[in-house]
This record gives structure tokens, sequence and C-alpha cells, in this order.
């Protein structure tokens, strides 16, 4: 949304963008399965050229504009039912909304239908949709590869329709929006420029097909502001499983998130700095409650990973699966306890 700090990217570096245009030229092989066309030494520049705006004019009209009383974001057109999806921190408390098609000056009405706020997406309905809807295609996230060439497309600052270029850093990242936020996981990273009012646009590969929804962008660890070229996006695979969910019942049924039943709070230990995730309460019958939890432990380790807060407890969380099993280690008073949890799910 226009003004969130969690999609507040710079843009990228020109040396990386030149680099990764270089490289794209020099790949051979691909078409319409997200390589980019065999041109030769001659004609690879224009190729690009000819690929990126296939591309664009491929998607773009499925990338729709969302007004709602706290802002502007973006969406994706789902399906020709006039389902959209998008980030649920784009919509806020609002269930009313008013969408701008890529390819219509005229508002149409929209409701909410349901949204999820651990992983931050929310599918609205369009109340009329139109005959020409243009359904986007969702490709595979196990088919999403470090280095691969992307374009995200959104409504970055108001100004509609709008694409930039980049490459995936990385896959399978896991991040917390902040204490008290949602922790994401699996996300792909992206080095294309994103930034506010991108939210719930679509990161898309050179096939024409979306591999995420950008949602949150990095911000320098000393709080110095946006960290350039650093943006998260959630999967298609994510993105089309909760929203197939959320579209059949109304709300997400079966998260595939872990959890270890328990209310936390960041504990400080010396020199003031966090020192674990305190257990405020444990939940009955719940993983942490047969594992022997209770109020007043502090934990400070998931599955190896160290845990100094609440962010860390739900990052630790995040990289797993309702079902595994993890060691979890907690102090009690001047002891430290350890004990294997079988995860449950959010």
């Amino acid at each position: 949304m226009t003004g969130s700090r969690r999609n507040t990217l710079a843009t990228c570096a020109a040396a990386l963008c030149a680099a990764a245009l270089l490289s794209a030229c020099s790949g051979g092989g691909g078409n319409r399965d997200g390589g980019i066309a065999d041109a030769g030494p001659a004609g690879s520049a224009a190729s690009l050229d000819e690929t990126f705006q296939q591309v664009v004019g491929d998607v773009l009209p499925s990338v729709v504009q969302i007004t709602t009383g706290q802002g502007l974001g973006s969406g994706v057109v789902y399906d020709s039912d006039g389902h959209i999806v998008t980030n649920a921190h784009v919509l806020g408390d609002s269930d009313r909304f008013e969408v701008l098609l890529a390819n219509n000056r005229k508002p149409l009405a929209a409701r909410l239908v349901a949204d999820y706020p651990p992983q931050d997406l929310a599918v609205i309905r369009l109340e009329d949709a139109p005959d020409d809807l243009n359904p986007a295609t969702f490709g595979k996230s196990s088919d999403v590869e470090v280095g691969q060439m992307v374009l995200a497309m959104g409504n970055p600052l108001g100004l509609d329709s709008s694409v930039t270029q980049g490459i995936v850093s990385a896959v399978g990242r896991s991040l917390s929006e902040g204490e008290g936020g949602a922790t994401l996981s699996n996300l792909v990273q992206t080095s294309a420029p994103i930034n506010p009012g991108n939210s719930g646009g679509a990161l898309v590969n050179l096939g024409g097909e979306v591999i995420g929804i950008p949602t949150i962008g990095a911000m320098e660890p000393d709080g110095g502001g946006q960290a350039a070229g650093i943006g998260f996006a959630i999967p298609a695979a994510t993105v089309t499983d909760l929203a197939d969910q959320m579209i059949e019942n109304g709300k997400v049924t079966d998260s595939g998130r872990a959890a270890l039943g328990v209310t936390v709070r960041t504990v400080l230990g010396e020199g003031f700095r966090p020192a674990g995730a305190a257990v405020v309460d444990v939940a009955d019958d719940g993983p942490a409650a047969d594992a022997g939890l209770r109020a007043g432990d502090v934990i400070i380790a998931v599955a190896d990973e160290q845990v100094t807060d609440v962010v860390s407890l739900a990052e630790a969380l995040a990289s797993q699966q309702p079902g595994d099993s993890v060691e979890v280690t907690w102090e009690r008073d001047d002891s430290e306890e350890s004990a294997k949890v079988k995860l449950d799910e959010v």
C-alpha cells in the first residue's frame, strides 16, 4: 500500500541491472516457458526487448489498482469470476473497495471475500465482473530458480501499470514484519525494484507466469532506512493454495503453518538486550503443553535456531511444517530444559 514501510525498496543498482541484462543476452534457449529466445550476438538485445514487451502485454492486463480507505495498492486477477488476490495489509480494515483494471478508466466496486493476515494474503471479488477479464497464469514455485530474470508489475506511488526488472535473488526465505506483525515463510527474494503501492502486484517470469505476490521490502538493520534491491514476494504455490481455500470456504482451513501452542512476549536480559521469548499462556492439549512448558518459561531455542525474542521464535517456526518434531529448549528458574515437540498447525 502506498505509504507502507513494508514496501519501500530503492531502485536496483545500475550495475546489477546491466549484469542481469548481459547474462540474459548471452544465455541460450527458452521461449514461453520462462526462458529467453536465442537471438544470437547481433540480435540479442532486440530479442530481449521483444520478450519483455510480450510478457508485459500478456500480464499487465491482469494487474489492477485497488483503492481503500487507507490508500492505494495492487492486485492480480485470479479468475474469470472476478476474484482478485492481493496482500491483506493492502486492504487494512476495509471490506469495500474500488478496483481499476489496466484497460478501464472507470473504477469497479469490489468486496472482501476473505483475508489471512498470518501470510499477508487476501481475496476480493468484483461485484459486477466484466466479460473481458484477463486472469493471470500462475507458475510452479518448484520451477523458480535463483538468477532467473523477473518483472515486477504494479502501481507504485500511484503510477498505475508500472513495470520494473531484476532477478530472483533467493528462494525459501522467512521474514518477519516485526513484533506484532506477521512472519511470512518460504518467500521469493528479488532485486526487481518494488516501491510503495506495488504490494499485492505480480512478480512475473519471462514465460508470462506470476511466480509471486510482492509484499515486503527489507529495511537496514540499524534503522537507516530501506535496503536497496532486496524485496520479497509470497510464492505462487502459497498464493494459489490459500486463495482457493478462501474462495471455496470463505476462510483458510489448512494453513500449512507450524504452531507451538503458546502465547509469548520478549524478555530482556543483561544490558536490557532481548534474551528469549517468555511464555505467557499455554494452549490446552497443544504441543507446548504436551512437552511440559508452562507460563513463565523462557524459550531460547527451536530446532537449533536461537530464540532471542518473539520475532525470532516466529521465524524459527516459519521454517517448520505442522507435524514436524523439533527440539525446543527453554529456561525455568535457573535451569535449562529441552524436549522433542511435535508441532501443530496455526
